[in-house]
Parts: structure tokens; sequence; C-alpha cells
């Protein structure tokens, strides 16, 4: 009823932050227009990759698939769920394994954006009890959770709504914490690099709107990523479920209910909080039920009003970028005129503060990022030796060419392989800026720790995907198991070196772009009250014809970013002639050894067990389907089912409908069905106790696999960064040449650049890891 009372303020305090971002986002759009037109017409020098970037995603794919308990905060039990990850990385709970399989609509559809991923009940608890001030329990007083089993799986957030699983053993908690970790990390990963006007059109202006709240800084809840998911079919996706990304699945509406519940949360805290009754336990949960229907409202109202804004730009694109190809020259001009004069003001006291407060800490900040990128990016490498080298390996004790399309299927997903690709990721977890975080004002590093693990999962599959196309273009000239073993070494080695070589670029542009994010917040900050009060003054320096695409605030923002912009260059380049970080200096430029090798990468994808495994070109789609279930999820047809049957009880909100088909029973499922947490761990124990003498027990599956979707950089180094690459570990052993590593010399012949200094030389690389709801289905978000 209190909730009911609030409708009305809640509304209309949403509409004032959206009215406030809206117009903000509005200038942004122009001046992003702008950059990207200009973009287009002047090109960007910068060095070529030489590994091949897969253009197609591997769709259709799952990424993992198995049982885990859920608990059912409407009827207070924990029931079996089978959960799928598609190749969308939405999490999506069926009633059963027998569900999924018969295309029967899911239960729940989440998306994890902004969530955290918790393995302690403790943690848990800890995190609820500093969400509403006042309400602690007392010592020996019941939580507010209790866990069947010892080994919880809690999907945290501080506006929605809240997720409880757990698990049988420590082991299936690992592998689900690594599967629900990267559906977090792809869904914070934001927009699309496809959208090259509204990607950053959105990050300004949130980021304008909150500096005009005086928060500067990074922000941990720019994340959201809202792809739809509904029913279809079967023979449309994977297991009835089929993710549609395209412009709607740009809307970062999930980034704006945060933005809006920040503001809005400590109003209701003091509004609302004073009138919750009962035990502590009880209040803690209303309130965090409170929280998601608010969050819900908020998400809802947000979606219009986003949706309407973004549809007048849109409306007016056309004849903006009519004026700006045509005046582009004069709108330059005018910019640089305007830049000129606002850094005759700003750069005598931007340089000074640069000088005291920044550039002594550049050098820390610098090498506390490269270590545990450095050690990441080496254990990418490590791992893709591995993986290559042991297939090699089998080869050669099994030969064939069936064990190689076996093989080459599974390598071909190693880099969104959560488990084997989790080594790699755990290296970014060590990453503390300790001391500086509180300096610069950085609320946490994840921003920065994701970021670096998405760039190691692309250039990991960049790797992948450059070895199986050199490998397909040689597989017709082969004359037996010696020569395809030599074959595949030879190609790891040129792999290798490639991959030393895009890695170097790729983590030098991460360092540059994470300095400028922690630096440039901080002096902004520092020179508002000296600066931001003179800047209106300059808006009289633009043509009213060119308002749209030039701003005051965005060009002296550019103004303070080249006065720390030189010290942050350097600081990178001196770090790049250090033989421990691994990094190949700027002066050295690969030439495309292989011309042809990027027009290989322009042909149709390959499909190894299609190609190669004799099936006929026909194949029916059901029969496809079937296949890409049992193959790629690795769900195997003798896996068992969890001890006891699954009630059908309605996860869905009050007032949707349930459109669920009536299940048949599952005849392989014992009849009854505990309720109660001890009845449940009973169950399990006489299960375990089963297991040990009859191998044919029920287990809970261990389904893993994985498919790509791609993602890429925000264009302004000046921008929120979203993730970024890692690079070889400081130190590590180098493995010999005939391990598959290979080392750039500083040649004249091979850079066709002027030879660096001497003792610069580079060192050996190091060797070889939705909002949109479909009728009858809950989605979350």
């Amino acid at each position: 009823p209190c909730l009911t009372r609030l409708c009305s303020p809640i509304a209309e305090k949403t509409g004032k932050v959206l009215g406030e971002f809206c117009r903000c986002y509005k200038e942004q759009y122009g001046v992003a227009l702008f950059n990207s037109v200009r973009y287009e017409i002047e090109g960007n020098g910068g060095p070529q990759a030489q590994l091949l970037h897969r253009k197609v995603p591997l769709e259709d794919h799952v990424i993992y698939s198995g049982n885990l308990f859920q608990y059912i905060e409407e009827n207070k039990k924990w029931r079996n769920r089978f959960c799928v990850v598609p190749h969308n990385y939405g999490l999506v709970l069926y009633e059963n394994k027998l569900a999924y399989e018969r295309d029967l609509p899911p239960r729940v559809l989440v998306n994890s954006a902004g969530y955290k991923i918790l393995t302690s009940v403790d943690q848990y608890l800890e995190l609820v009890n500093s969400s509403l001030p006042g309400v602690t329990p007392k010592s020996g007083h019941s939580p507010i959770l209790k866990c069947p089993t010892d080994f919880p799986l809690i999907l945290w957030h501080p506006y929605a709504r809240h997720y409880y699983f757990c698990v049988m053993t420590g082991k299936e908690q690992e592998k689900w914490r690594a599967v629900f970790q990267d559906c977090v990390r792809h869904c914070n990963n934001g927009i699309s690099e496809d959208s090259k006007v509204e990607a950053p059109a959105f990050t300004d202006a949130v980021r304008m709107y909150r500096q005009s709240k005086e928060q500067y800084g990074t922000w941990d809840m720019l994340c959201g990523n809202e792809t739809q998911v509904r029913t279809c079919p079967p023979q449309a996706g994977v297991g009835g479920v089929r993710a549609e990304q395209g412009p709607q699945s740009l809307l970062p509406s999930q980034v704006l209910s945060n933005l809006v519940m920040e503001e809005l949360l400590p109003e209701l805290r003091t509004t609302i909080g004073p009138r919750l009754k009962g035990k502590a336990q009880e209040r803690q949960r209303t309130w965090i039920q409170i929280s998601d229907a608010v969050y819900r409202m908020v998400y809802e109202q947000t979606k219009a009003q986003y949706d309407a804004a973004m549809a007048k730009c849109e409306q007016e694109r056309p004849q903006m970028e009519s004026t700006i190809r045509t005046d582009m020259d004069q709108i330059i001009t005018s910019k640089e005129h305007l830049a000129s004069k606002i850094r005759a003001f700003v750069l005598p006291k931007a340089e000074v503060c640069v000088r005291n407060h920044v550039q002594p800490y550049i050098s820390s900040i610098l090498e506390a990022l490269m270590t545990p990128t450095s050690q990441g990016f080496a254990e990418v490498r490590e791992v893709f030796f591995k993986e290559v080298t042991d297939m090699n390996m089998n080869i050669v004790n099994e030969g064939g060419l069936e064990k190689l399309v076996e093989y080459m299927e599974k390598l071909s997903h190693l880099a969104f392989h959560p488990v084997k690709m989790q080594s790699c990721y755990e290296k970014m977890d060590q990453l503390k800026l300790e001391g500086l975080q509180q300096r610069f004002d950085v609320s946490s590093t994840s921003v920065f720790k994701q970021r670096a693990q998405i760039h190691m999962r692309q250039q990991m599959d960049d790797a992948v995907y450059t070895f199986e196309t050199l490998l397909h273009q040689e597989l017709g000239k082969l004359q037996g198991k010696d020569d395809l073993c030599k074959s595949i070494q030879r190609i790891l080695e040129r792999v290798l070196k490639k991959y030393d070589y895009d890695s170097s670029t790729v983590r030098k542009k991460f360092f540059r772009e994470a300095l400028l994010q922690i630096t440039i917040p901080f002096l902004l900050k520092k020179l508002a009250p000296t600066c931001k009060g003179e800047l209106a003054k300059f808006q009289e320096l633009i043509f009213e014809d060119f308002a749209s695409f030039i701003l005051v605030e965005n060009t002296y923002e550019e103004v303070v970013l080249q006065s720390v912009m030189k010290d942050i260059m350097q600081a990178v380049k001196e770090a790049a002639v250090q033989r421990k970080h691994n990094l190949y200096r700027d002066s050295m430029v690969m030439h495309n050894s292989d011309p042809n090798l990027h027009l290989l990468g322009e042909g149709i994808p390959i499909d190894w067990g299609e190609e190669y495994s004799g099936q006929p070109e026909a194949e029916p789609a059901a029969d496809k389907r079937r296949r890409a279930k049992q193959v790629v999820s690795v769900i195997q047809d003798d896996e068992g089912v969890l001890p006891y049957k699954v009630d059908a009880e309605a996860l869905l909100q009050p007032g949707s409908p349930e459109l669920r088909e009536p299940e048949e029973p599952d005849p392989g499922v014992p009849p009854s069905s505990p309720d109660g947490v001890e009845e449940i761990r009973e169950a399990l124990v006489k299960e375990s106790l089963g297991d040990a003498d009859d191998p044919s027990g029920a287990r809970m599956p261990q389904a893993v696999l994985a498919s790509p979707l791609p993602r890429a950089d925000v264009p302004s180094e000046a921008r929120v960064l979203h993730a970024a690459p890692a690079s070889p570990a400081p130190g590590a052993e180098t493995p010999s040449p005939s391990a598959g590593m290979a080392c750039h010399q500083s040649s004249d012949k091979e850079t066709g650049e002027e030879v660096a200094p001497p003792g610069s030389e580079c060192s050996p690389p190091q060797p070889a890891d939705t909002t949109e709801s479909g009728e009858g289905v809950q989605t979350e978000f």
C-alpha cells in the first residue's frame, strides 16, 4: 500500500531525471554523428591487426547447461531447475531437462547485467544488512536464507531481484561460478560496436549528466546489454529460445534505470524504511521486494521515454548528416578556433594540476595495471598453445581426419569456454589500486578487470580463428599424418607470432584508455571550481548553424585530455622497452607477411563437422539442431536427473499469464518431492551414498561448451571503458623455438622502419586459454 501511494512521486522523479538526461543525449548525439562522419572520411592510420577477426557469430550454440537448485521465494522452497546459457549469455531456467528438450517455454529469463556472483551466504547477508540501515538481525536469529547444501550461488543486484541457487559439490560450484561470471561480464559489456553514433552519444550523455550532479570517476552500473529473448518455433533457435540482436537490442534502458535508482533509492530508504514492520529478516525481505518492484516501474517508464527521445534523434539524423558532409571543413575550422581559445584559458591551470597531482602517480598506476594484465595475457597464450599442442599429440597417437575434425570443433569454441578461460580471467582479479583508488575517485576496479578479460577472450578467439583458417587452407596439400602434424606445428608458430604482436597493440591501447579513465575525471573535478563557471563565455564563438556539432563542454574536456595525454603516452612507451612487460615498441610495425590471409577471413565460416564428417549436404533442420544440442552443449543422453521430482509452481509475476503446456511426468524421476531444507539434505545424502555403489545413480550433469559473440571497443579513448586486454606475465619462462614460440626481432627488413636504439629489443613471447517478454515467459533483467 505504501508503494502504491508513492507511484506518482516515483514516476515524477523518473520523468525529471530522464528529461535532463535526454537533453544531454540530444546534444551528444550531434557531436557523435559529426565524429562518426569525420572518422569515416579521414580514416584511421592505426596499426593493422595480424590476426583474423571472426565476423560471423557462432550462433545456436549453448555455452553451458545443467541442473541446479533454485530457491523459489513465492513458496519458500528449493526446486530443481535445468539452466541453459545460450550464445547471448542470458540465463534461461527451465522446469527440467525434459521441458528444454521438448522446446517448452522457459520459466525465467535472467539478464545478469549489474549482478554480482556470491558463493557464501555470509557475503550475501553482509550486503543485505547494509542495504537498509538500521535493520540488523540479532545473533542467533534465523537467517534470511537457508541452503540445503554448503555450495550456494547467489546473484545479487543493488536494485533488482536476487536469485538463489545451490549445487551439490564444490567442483560444480566453481564451474557454475565461472559460467555466471562469464554471463555478467558479457552483459556488462554494454553497447555493441556496430552502433557508431548511439553508443558514444549515450555513454557521453551518462557521463555529462553525472558530472552535472558532481559525480565524477568510474561508475560500476554503466552496464547493460538488452538482448531480446523470446520464445520461437524449435527450428528457429536453441531449445525454443532465440536471441535477436539488432538495433533494438542496443537500447540502454537498463543503464538509465540504474541512473534513476541511484538518485531515487536514498529517498525511498528514508520514506519507506521506518514504515516496515516485523522481524529484521522480514523487513529485509520486504525491502528487497519493494526495491525490485520500483526498479521494474522505473524501467518501463525509462524505456518508453528514452525510445521516444532516440526516435526523434534518428528522425533528424538525415538532415544533420547532410549538413555535416556539406560543411565539414567549416565545422572543423570553427571547432579548432574554439579549442584554441579554450586551450589558452585552461591549459596553464591544467598543466599545473597534472604536474602536481597526476604525473607523480602515472607510473604507479601503470605498473599496477600491467602486472595482472601481463599474467592474464600470458595465460591466454599458454592455454592456446597447450590446447593446440595436445590436439597435435592426440592426432599423432590416434590419427585420422575424423579426429582432427572432432578436436577442431572443440578448439573453435575455446575462447567462449567459461571453465577453460577461467584461469586467464582470474589473473585480473589480482588488480589492486589501493591508495590510488581513493586518490583518483575510482569506485572499484571491476570496470578495468572486466574490460581486460573481454580483450583476453577476443584475442583468444582471433588466434583460434586464424589458426583454423590457415589449417583449413593447408589440408588439401597434405599427404599423410606426419605432414599434418608438421603443418599444425608450423601454423601454430605463425599464429603465436601474430598473437604476440596484436596482444601488445591491444594491451598498450588498454593501458592508455585505463590511465585516461582514471585521471581525466580527477582533473575535471579539480579544475571545476576555477574553470567550469567561465566556459559559458566561449559559447559565442560557435556559429549557430554548427551548434549541434560543437559543444563547449566537450571541447573543454578534449583540452584537459591533451594536457595529460603526453605524459600517459610517454609512460606507456617507456614501459614498452622494458623486457619484463613483453610489449613491442611503437616503432616496430609488422607489415602483413600474409597478404592473402585477410582475404581468407572473408570467406564462408568453416563448419568442420559438416565439411569433413561425410554427412549429406542437405542435413534436415531437426537433425542439425539435435546434433547442435548433443555436440555443442555436451549434453549426454545418459546423464542422470536430480533425486527428486520438480514441482510446477508458477514463477510468473501476478498478472502475467502462465501459458505453459501440461507436462508429462518424467518416468526416470521418483514420485516424491521433499519440501524442507532438512528433507532435501537427507535426500542428497542418500543419493550420494547410493552413487558409490550404483554406477547408474543420478548425478547433476556437468555440461560445458562455448559460443562466440563478438564485441568491440568504445571508439573514444576518453569515453568510459568497459573492459581491456591483458599482457604476458613479466618474468615468465620462455620456451624454446621448438615449443612453438617466435620472437619479433628489430630489423629494417622485417619492420620496414628505423631500428630502435640498442638495448631495447623485444623479449621473447611467452609460451602456451531483456527485457522484452514473450507471452507466458517471465523475463528478468
